[in-house]
């Protein structure tokens, strides 16, 4: 499965989030392919979450399958979500810092 925005969503948003998702497709295992508003793509390996109990329907490949682009981030479902902030640190290795700073926001997380 494919998950492509609407056409007009490829350039960087008005709001400067470029790390919104664009498109998505799932791959082996526990990854996603992402593609990223401002371009950026690559692989998101996110087995590190999957034996966790929010992420037990991940072991139903279909519902794996099923990912899909809503908002800024990502569902399966109705409610498991991970945002395109998280993707795009899981796809580049970034700092979260950084990628915080980049979006314009305060430095400090609480």
């Amino acid at each position: 499965m494919t998950q492509t925005a609407e056409p007009d969503s490829a350039a960087v948003p008005d709001d400067g989030d470029f790390t919104r998702p664009v498109r998505v497709e799932p791959r082996e295992g526990f990854t996603l392919w992402v593609e990223f508003a401002d371009g950026t793509n690559g692989r998101a390996d996110l087995s590190f979450l999957a034996d966790g109990p929010a992420f037990e329907g991940w072991r139903d490949r279909p519902f794996f399958e099923s990912v899909r682009i809503e908002g800024d981030g990502v569902i399966w479902g109705n409610d498991l979500r991970r945002s395109g902030y998280s993707l795009y640190i899981d796809v580049t290795g970034l700092p979260w810092q950084e990628v915080w700073s980049r979006l314009g926001r305060e430095s400090a997380l609480v």
